[in-house]
């Protein structure tokens, strides 16, 4: 350093010193956050979707087989309509989906459950004094049906009808299970919906099961085949601790 009558300087060679001193200690900086990242790598991200109302059920189930991995993964969970996960699970932005088998995708399905069928009606509907409904008894009452979108439901529902020998007079067509409950109750109609619904039914809306050969839809588990991801792996090679529907699958998922 030098003295002035301006005060204290650094001389050229004690500057040249500070500028080289500054670039080591970001480069120790650097260093030790290079080290830092390697000690904890960023975390593997795990996409989880659920058909909406199913994941009430089945996230607890879906976590606790990931819990050894769990502090070392993120997971998102999301839900949707089960055509729009399948093709979340196509395009790559989800990794594992509860779904319905939907046709069309380069998908592998597992099934883990069958859900039987039930009829919903508004809560003083003249029906609901009975415990169970004969097929026969809805024809004649408005009916919700499912939409297009819907197509795996829809053509489960089509198929029982057409074999109970029922034609039914369509009101509205809808594919949002929010939407069918309420128009149950606003236009006194019936729909046929999968029993996991019965969770989520609110007071002006009521379950009834069907009597005889009751018709199911299979909840499977989906992902796409071009999925190489490790925690995906980890979890297929669980699923038969999922459900007893699924251990017998587990080694040879179902494929459409």
């Amino acid at each position: 350093m030098s003295r002035s009558a301006r005060g204290v300087e650094l001389t050229p060679a004690g500057k040249a010193f500070i500028n080289h001193a500054r670039l080591a200690l970001s480069q120790v900086g650097a260093a030790i956050e290079a080290a830092r990242r390697e000690a904890q790598p960023s975390k593997q991200r795990f996409a989880l979707g659920f058909l909406t109302g199913q994941e009430m059920t089945w996230l607890p189930k879906a976590l606790n087989l990931l819990r050894d991995q769990l502090p070392n993964i993120d997971v998102t969970v999301s839900s949707d309509y089960s055509p729009d996960l399948a093709d979340s699970l196509a395009r790559g932005r989800l990794d594992l989906a509860f779904l319905r088998a939907e046709p069309g995708f380069d998908m592998d399905y597992t099934t883990i459950g069958q859900e039987p069928l039930v009829v919903l009606m508004p809560s003083d509907h003249e029906l609901t004094s009975q415990a169970s409904i004969r097929p026969q008894q809805l024809m004649g009452q408005r009916f919700v049906a499912m939409a297009d979108k819907a197509r795996v439901l829809r053509s489960v529902v089509d198929t029982y009808l057409q074999r109970e020998g029922v034609t039914l007079m369509v009101t509205q067509a809808v594919d949002n299970p929010a939407m069918v409950m309420s128009l149950v109750a606003a236009t006194r109609g019936l729909t046929l919906i999968p029993d996991y619904v019965e969770n989520l039914l609110p007071w002006s809306v009521v379950s009834r099961p069907l009597v005889g050969e009751v018709p199911t839809i299979d909840l499977v588990v989906g992902h796409s085949r071009s999925n190489a991801s490790p925690i995906l792996k980890l979890f297929l090679s669980r699923l038969g601790e999922l459900a007893p529907a699924a251990a017998s699958q587990a080694m040879q998922p179902r494929m459409f």
